[in-house]
């Protein structure tokens, strides 16, 4: 309490004589003995102050510095396990849809050239371009499909890479049978699925065809296999849609394949001339 008060009246005195050492500097333009005389006096406190004040600030700028640093650290190490998450997450789907590719092509006796989408669309159609074309034997005018389903047909092909126009774009029309009843049919797409998940239109060509939900498509295939093969799982029916005493049956259809997350697909080409032959008696004995 008694150093308090002797400290009080001395700060006091030093403020009012370094005010009037000021306004004595001031008046003479700088050049006043008031300027040497206010730097002997304060000097000493200026460093006494400093010399307390540097080491405190200086910890703090150095915690700073190592918070820091050890922030970005740990920032870099979050941002590499979410990426090596996400690629071992891919990795798997797409080595789900292989397997699953290899499967239905062995099933079904069909070649496929496995390929990755790499860029998904145009504004007026549902397209999608793959990364294998006519260096990996791919043509124009081939089925393409994943381990759910049909996807698509090839439209145009570089070396490198293929444009697969998707079932669900509005010019697509693929013909289809039903699994059961073998009824014919073609199913069109209605181009609004690069967004959202959308239905396929059936239209069976017989008008006495008997048409239930739940019932399954597959396509019915092309003149040597171009663009459809046959036996390809297109999708399951979900809503009859024509009214009693219609001249065709209509129905709504939900794809097997997801085509807002398309990730392998397999473009089916042609099987070399001895191994094809072989498949076909392969074919011929199971029956």
């Amino acid at each position: 309490m008694h150093e308090a008060r002797w400290t009080r009246p001395v700060l006091i005195v030093l403020l009012i004589a370094a005010i009037a050492l000021i306004t004595l500097d001031f008046r003479d333009g700088g050049a006043s003995p008031a300027h040497t005389i206010g730097a002997d006096v304060f000097a000493p406190v200026e460093r006494v102050a400093g010399d307390v004040v540097n080491p405190v600030a200086g910890f703090f700028r150095a915690a700073d510095s190592n918070e820091g640093t050890e922030i970005s650290a740990l920032q870099q190490q979050n941002d590499q396990l979410r990426a090596e998450l996400a690629h071992n997450q891919v990795s798997a789907a797409d080595q789900a849809q292989l397997s699953r590719l290899l499967r239905l092509g062995a099933a079904h006796g069909y070649r496929i050239v496995a390929a990755t989408v790499i860029a998904a669309g145009g504004e007026y159609s549902d397209t999608v371009t793959i990364n294998a074309g006519s260096r990996d034997g791919i043509a124009p005018n081939e089925t393409v499909l994943n381990g759910d389903g049909l996807v698509g047909t090839v439209t145009a092909v570089t070396s490198a890479s293929a444009t697969v126009q998707l079932a669900t774009d509005a010019a697509s029309t693929v013909g289809v049978r039903t699994a059961d009843t073998g009824q014919i049919g073609a199913v069109s797409g209605t181009g609004q699925t690069m967004t959202s998940q959308d239905d396929l239109r059936l239209t069976l060509f017989s008008a006495t065809a008997v048409l239930r939900q739940g019932e399954t498509l597959v396509t019915f295939g092309s003149v040597d296999g171009s663009p459809y093969v046959p036996g390809v799982p297109v999708g399951e029916v979900i809503t009859v849609t024509s009214q009693p005493g219609s001249l065709t049956q209509t129905a709504l259809v939900r794809p097997f394949a997801d085509f807002t997350g398309l990730g392998v697909v397999g473009v089916v080409v042609p099987q070399p001339p001895a191994k094809a032959a072989k498949a076909g008696k392969a074919g011929k004995a199971g029956t």
